[in-house]
């Protein structure tokens, strides 16, 4: 990690990006020449309270030994699935690579609860987690794979913090920005975010004036995409 990775990221970025969709996001990055930005099969809980934009806190599971997976290790501080709940900075998405892990819980509903109170911005694991159902009960953007009752320590083990991790087959680095919505999450390289941010802000905006048009009866040809004249058009319409 660089001083960079840690640094405060501008809240008016993460603002304009959680008002900006996942599609929309997604469309930029490919425009960038990035495709595998969208975690497959990654949903919200509580798609009500799935909105989120944070910087990426890494917790990486491998998966469990018989000798080194069991429940006492738990009481070991500086286990790295303990330590991430007490260690991630308030504003920051705990991400979670779990090998896509279906057969055990990464977390439960008190730990994401403990998440929730410090102010973490969101939980986001390409696993199951446990207390599924209370978790879609709370106002808060939790994003997992599936629904497991067995703890974590059935089939995982964690090994790692703060290190590069791949989550539902996209690469994510500490420090990216995750984007949800109810649709998603969307993981951001870092030094694209403000670049992003705006484009997608600007895509939207031309999008609407689309939808606009097109309740009027008018063709797609030559609106979406635009040619020239109907970039004229637009201009007029939003200035």
């Amino acid at each position: 990690m660089t001083a960079d990775t840690l640094a405060p990221v501008d809240n008016a970025i993460l603002n304009a990006l959680k008002r900006v969709s996942t599609a929309t996001l997604t469309t930029q990055l490919l425009n960038r020449g990035l495709r595998k930005t969208f975690l497959v099969g990654v949903r919200p809980l509580n798609p009500a309270s799935a909105s989120f934009a944070a910087p990426a806190y890494t917790l990486r599971y491998i998966p469990a030994r018989e000798d080194l997976a069991v429940p006492a290790v738990w009481k070991n501080r500086d286990y790295p699935q303990r330590k991430a709940i007490e260690a991630v900075p308030a504003g920051a998405a705990l991400v979670i690579d779990c090998r896509g892990e279906l057969g055990a819980g990464a977390a439960g509903d008190i730990l994401i609860e403990r998440l929730k109170q410090r102010g973490v911005a969101a939980v986001v694991s390409d696993g199951a987690l446990r207390d599924t159902p209370v978790l879609a009960a709370m106002a808060y953007p939790v994003y997992c794979a599936g629904a497991a009752a067995p703890a974590s320590v059935v089939a995982l083990f964690a090994a790692d913090l703060q290190v590069p991790i791949g989550c539902a087959g996209v690469a994510i680095f500490p420090g990216d920005i995750l984007v949800g919505d109810a649709e998603g999450v969307v993981a951001i390289p870092r030094h694209l975010a403000a670049d992003v941010a705006r484009d997608g802000t600007e895509q939207e905006r031309y999008e609407r004036f689309v939808q606009s048009r097109i309740k009027q009866g008018r063709s797609t040809f030559g609106l979406y995409p635009p040619d020239e004249a109907t970039l004229a058009e637009y201009k007029t319409w939003r200035d």
